[in-house]
């Protein structure tokens, strides 16, 4: 085998793996997952989103059923108004409440929705008022070594 070939199958495989190393970026990023057909659009507040980010999935019962559309942060109310994609084939009760969880212990954040039983549905422009708010680890931590050093005071 020459120089010139063998130079052209290492040139094929480099650009193979760039290709490969895009492709795993793009399916991290989210940005390859577009299966949504039309949509309909709700927003929720909450205190605290914590890492959740815009086109993080919308989940119900672990199947995705959109994506988070946008982010803002509400001056007059000082919380977070997250604005859902949710995929038109699913309907929601307007007493749905919209979580947010993380996958696993180190995950990425997603909202689940875990459907209420009201007779009428969400609809376009709708707002969520039934949230719970992304639990932050080092709230958490710093929580429970404040009781343990009150604990020890008191003794």
């Amino acid at each position: 085998m020459d120089k010139t070939t063998l130079d052209l199958w290492v040139g094929f495989f480099v650009a193979i793996g760039i290709a490969a190393l895009m492709a795993l970026a793009m399916k991290v990023g989210n940005l390859t997952s577009n299966t949504l057909g039309e949509t309909y659009s709700v927003t929720a507040n909450y205190e605290n989103i914590g890492g959740l980010k815009a086109r993080a999935p919308i989940k119900s019962s672990g199947v995705v059923v959109g994506r988070i559309d946008n982010i803002k942060f509400d001056t007059k109310t000082y919380q977070a108004v997250v604005t859902l994609r949710i995929d038109k084939r699913y309907s929601f009760p307007k007493d749905t409440f919209a979580n947010i969880y993380t996958s696993g212990l180190l995950g990425e954040q997603y909202i689940s929705l875990e459907a209420g039983g009201d007779d009428n549905f969400l609809k376009e422009g709708d707002r969520i008022s039934k949230t719970q708010d992304a639990v932050v680890l080092e709230k958490l931590i710093s929580q429970f070594l404040f009781n343990k050093a009150s604990e020890a005071s008191n003794k």
